[in-house]
């Protein structure tokens, strides 16, 4: 076992533990902002990390959606929101880092809040960028480091605990990791003092 796979095993277990309250942690996103992020999804769609199924009540008719996660309690529990959804929804057991889907597959890959918690962020986003379509969007609901230097450090000290407790970092440079793995931002809107970004954008560059 790699030391990424080894990281991978224990997020999973952590996640696992944390299914069964994790949709009161998950309140941090806002309905009407989560609501913003998920209809803005068409087509063939992939949500990653679809965790207990929150979203899965808010995508648009005319959507067809596979949602995939690491972790077998959170995707049970995602199982339990499948008939809230408006629109065929498809439910994989699948690690984001690598997926097992063909190249050009999806017109919108989505996530809220996941790549605080995959290992490998810059794997998992070149994964993204690799099975959407060229004219695709890439959706990306996601909690960062704060700007501010005494928050930022704050998180920094904090981020072991959190780590620890719930399998996820408060302190990820995501934008930068966004452009590491060869996403394009097209627009990005902040909230909450920049700690929570909305961003859309196109897998090329």
């Amino acid at each position: 076992m790699t030391i990424s796979d080894s990281q991978t095993e224990t997020i999973r277990r952590r996640y696992n533990r944390t299914a069964l309250f994790y949709d009161w942690m998950d309140k941090m996103i806002s309905v009407k902002l989560r609501q913003k992020a998920i209809q803005q999804a068409e087509g063939k769609v992939l949500e990653i990390g679809v965790g207990t199924g929150a979203n899965l009540e808010y995508y648009l008719p005319g959507c067809q959606v596979t949602g995939i996660d690491f972790s077998p309690g959170m995707l049970e529990k995602a199982m339990q929101k499948q008939f809230k959804a408006k629109v065929p929804v498809t439910l994989l057991e699948m690690d984001a880092q690598n997926m097992s889907f063909p190249d050009n597959t999806f017109d919108t890959v989505i996530s809220t809040c996941v790549f605080c918690s995959v290992p490998d962020p810059v794997q998992g986003l070149k994964e993204a960028k690799r099975v959407c379509k060229p004219n695709g969007r890439i959706i990306l609901l996601e909690h960062v480091r704060s700007e501010n230097p005494i928050l930022g450090l704050l998180m920094d000290i904090l981020n072991p605990l959190a780590l620890h407790i719930i399998g996820s970092n408060i302190n990820r440079d995501t934008v930068m990791n966004i452009h590491t793995a060869g996403i394009k931002p097209l627009e990005m809107e902040e909230y909450s003092g920049k700690i929570i970004k909305l961003i859309i954008a196109s897998p090329n560059e």
